[in-house]
């Protein structure tokens, strides 16, 4: 927010970083019931090994 880039490689960059470390794994989404995608993750890997 309001960063100020030399180069679009490094906004790419940048933008990059932000999605993949908060933006996709902290917010929630309400096609996975409104958990986090670290959260449905958990969940489904717990339950693949309930039903091992």
């Amino acid at each position: 927010y309001q960063n100020k880039y030399e180069t679009r490689d490094h906004a790419k960059s940048s933008v990059f970083e932000y999605i993949e470390t908060f933006y996709n794994t902290q917010r929630r989404h309400s096609a996975l019931g409104n958990l986090t995608i670290r959260e449905y993750q958990n969940l489904m890997s717990n339950q693949s090994k309930n039903v091992a």
